[in-house]
C-alpha cells in the first residue's frame, strides 16, 4: 500500500470536529457542549444558535469547565467539554486526574488548537505538553487524529465510547489522507505505507508531513513504511514491534516536547520488545518560540525533507 496525500487543499480539522458533534447531538439529547468561553476558537456558534440550552459556558475557569463536565456525566449526560489544548490540560489536570479520570467519568475532553497551532501568540498558548501529561494519566485514551476525515470518525467513536476520552484537534489545515467512511480503532495504527527499509510514525498534522518524506525517500531509493499513529494511548504495541523488527529502525514525528509523547510512547514497547536505532523529532526539550507552526515545525527539523534527512542519518546509523 502506498497511500499520498490526496488533495493539496488544507482543511481546518475543527470544522469536521463540530459537524460531526452536531450530527451526534441531533440524535443524542443528552449531548452537552462546555466550553471555557470559547465558542468561537472551538467552533462552537452554530452549536449555540440550534441548541443554546446544551451549550454550558464557564468562562475563562478551567477547573470549573472539568469539573462541571464531569459533573454532567454523573447525571446522565454526555459532556464534550472544549478548550484550548493547552489551557483545559495545564489549568485542570488536577480536576481531569481526580474528576474525570479516577471517577472513570465519561468526558470527551476536546484539546483544540493543539501543539503549536496558535503560533504567533508564542510558548504560553502552545500545548507542547498534553501528550505527557495526560497519557501518564490512567483511565484516559488519548487521541490525536491525523485529517478532517479521521477527526469525524474519532469524535463519532468517542461518543459511543463508555469513559473518559482526550481528543487532540488542532486548527492548522492538514490535507486529506482518509477516505471518505473511514473507520476509527481505538488502538490501532494505520499503515499509510508500506516499506522494508526503516518506518517513520507520526500523528496529527504531522502524519502529511511524514507521507510526504517518505515520497522523498523514495526518490533516493530508501523504501520507508508509515504508520499513522493516532492512539498515543493505548498504543498499538504489535505494529511497532512489526515495525522494529520488519524495517530495523522507526523515526518518530510529534507536534508536541520529544519528552513523555507520542516518540517516548513507541521507544517504551520498543525497548521492551524489539530495540532497534530510533530518533525521534519534535520540540527537543525548549520553548517553542514565537512563529507560524508551519514555520516552527519546519524549525524542529519536521519539514518533509527534514524528516527526511533524519531518516538518512538514521540509516547511516543502522548500518
Amino acid at each position: 500500500m502506498e497511500l499520498s496525500v490526496r488533495s493539496t487543499e488544507l482543511h481546518d480539522c475543527r470544522d469536521a470536529f463540530t459537524e460531526t458533534l452536531m450530527a451526534i447531538a441531533s440524535e443524542n439529547p443528552d449531548v452537552i457542549a462546555v466550553c471555557n468561553d470559547s465558542v468561537g476558537s472551538s467552533k462552537l456558534g452554530a452549536f449555540r444558535e440550534r441548541w443554546p440550552e446544551r451549550l454550558v459556558n464557564v468562562g475563562i475557569a478551567e477547573q470549573n469547565l472539568v469539573g462541571v463536565g464531569a459533573g454532567l456525566a454523573n447525571g446522565g449526560k454526555l459532556p464534550f467539554v472544549c478548550a484550548a489544548a493547552c489551557f483545559l490540560t495545564g489549568r485542570a489536570l488536577e480536576q481531569i486526574k481526580a474528576d474525570v479520570a479516577y471517577s472513570d467519568a465519561n468526558v470527551k475532553l476536546c484539546g483544540i488548537s493543539s501543539g503549536v497551532a496558535y503560533g504567533e501568540l508564542g510558548p504560553t498558548h502552545h500545548s507542547a505538553e498534553d501528550f505527557a501529561w495526560i497519557r501518564a494519566i490512567p483511565n484516559i485514551a488519548v487521541v490525536a487524529p491525523a485529517d478532517r476525515i479521521e477527526t469525524s470518525a474519532a469524535t463519532e467513536w468517542s461518543a459511543s465510547f463508555e469513559g473518559p476520552v482526550f481528543l487532540r484537534i488542532s486548527r492548522v489545515g492538514v490535507p486529506d489522507l482518509f477516505s471518505e467512511g473511514h473507520t476509527f480503532e481505538l488502538g490501532k495504527a494505520d499503515m499509510l505505507r508500506d516499506g522494508s527499509d526503516l518506518t517513520i510514525i507520526a500523528n496529527g498534522t504531522l502524519t502529511h508531513r511524514a507521507i510526504s518524506a517518505a515520497e522523498l525517500l523514495a526518490r533516493r531509493g530508501v523504501s520507508a513504511r508509515v504508520l499513522n499513529l493516532a492512539t498515543v494511548r493505548p498504543i498499538d504495541e504489535d505494529r511497532i514491534i512489526a515495525a522494529a523488527l520488519d524495517t530495523g529502525a522507526i523515526v518518530t514525528c510529534e507536534e508536541h516536547t520529544i519528552f513523555g509523547g507520542l516518540g517516548s510512547a513507541v521507544a517504551e514497547v520498543v525497548v521492551d520488545h524489539a530495540p532497534v536505532p530510533m530518533k525521534r523529532l519534535g520540540i527537543p526539550g525548549s520553548f517553542a518560540p514565537t512563529g507560524s507552526a508551519s514555520f516552527l515545525l519546519d524549525e524542529f527539523g519536521m519539514s518533509p525533507a527534514g524528516i527526511a534527512q533524519s531518516a538518512m542519518e538514521l540509516l547511516a546509523r543502522k548500518a
